[in-house]
């Protein structure tokens, strides 16, 4: 297996070179514009440092392989892999593991660099993951690797200082998608000797509820046709499922509201007890998860307020 790099993110910045530059100049002629202009820089810099040294640093945590090491499906060994996003001063922190999206074909961890970071700044852990993707992978491949995902979390955030009875999952898109899949249908983290129902929660962000539209090309089935089967989160509705918070966008993707609201309603029907579903306003499929990185942005304050009351622990 590789080794995980290991890296921090800090945004303190220094230039001693502008003041070495300046005690050599001829003191008795004017500043020249170059001059003025790099002392600007290093006179920004310097505030910059005061303000950026107080930001919580994030440790980082790259290249984790989190399927075994006598895995023999090639493409499973490469793809196979996770990225944290810890906050560095914090203990037994809440771990958000995250799947990007992109229709089950297309996406990589290494688009959610700054949404990892700006959970870790808020005091949770991240783990962008990536999966096996369509067509080279066929159903349930990326699911299983999703669950892999979230089993290889649960049992090793400790050792990174999280607490693995705050271990939630969350996906935008594609990735909601999966976070229903594994969240709902207990069979996949079963699989991996994992309990679905330990989960602290689940987010899923505009994910479709309904059998997953690549799914059904793979079967050969229209984009046009609706599916609800074993492949759809709606198809497993149960009362002991986690908490769950599905999140859209009153200018989704044409049915993913709907779909969404229907999950909340098969939760209820179903007799589970802390399902929500939140539409929030003025977003489409892209700004409800990019308008996240807004510290006073509703979307982002539900999702930290879920994941806070369900790392509470009870007595």
């Amino acid at each position: 297996m590789n080794q995980p790099v290991f890296s921090h993110l800090s945004r303190t910045t220094r230039d001693d070179s502008v003041g070495q530059r300046a005690s050599n100049s001829n003191r008795c002629a004017p500043p020249s514009a170059a001059w003025r202009g790099a002392a600007a820089i290093a006179a920004w810099l310097v505030v910059a440092s005061y303000i950026w040294a107080a930001e919580p640093q994030v440790r980082v945590v790259r290249d984790v392989a989190y399927r075994a090491e006598t895995e023999k499906d090639e493409y499973a060994r490469g793809r196979c892999k996770l990225d944290l996003y810890l906050p560095a001063e914090k203990k037994e922190f809440a771990c958000v593991v995250w799947f990007h999206g992109g229709a089950l074909e297309t996406g990589s961890r290494n688009g959610e660099k700054t949404w990892g970071t700006s959970l870790a700044r808020a005091g949770v852990g991240f783990a962008a993951v990536d999966y096996r993707l369509s067509p080279q992978a066929q159903f349930p491949a990326y699911i299983d690797d999703a669950a892999a995902a979230v089993a290889w979390v649960q049992k090793n955030i400790a050792q990174y200082g999280g607490d693995p009875a705050k271990v939630f999952v969350s996906g935008h898109s594609a990735g909601g998608y999966l976070t229903a899949m594994v969240a709902l249908d207990k069979r996949f983290l079963a699989a991996h000797q994992a309990d679905a129902d330990t989960l602290a929660g689940a987010i899923p962000v505009s994910g479709q509820m309904i059998t997953h539209s690549t799914v059904r090309k793979e079967r050969g089935i229209p984009r046009s046709t609706e599916v609800v089967d074993q492949a759809a989160p709606l198809s497993h509705a149960r009362a002991g499922a986690p908490p769950m918070l599905l999140i859209t966008g009153d200018h989704d993707m044409a049915g993913r509201s709907d779909e969404n609201r229907r999950m909340h309603e098969a939760l209820v029907k179903a007799g589970h007890k802390s399902a929500q579903f939140i539409e929030f306003a003025d977003r489409d499929h892209g700004t409800i998860k990019t308008r996240m990185l807004d510290a006073d942005d509703p979307a982002r304050k539900a999702f930290l307020k879920f994941i806070d009351d369900h790392s509470k622990k009870t007595p």
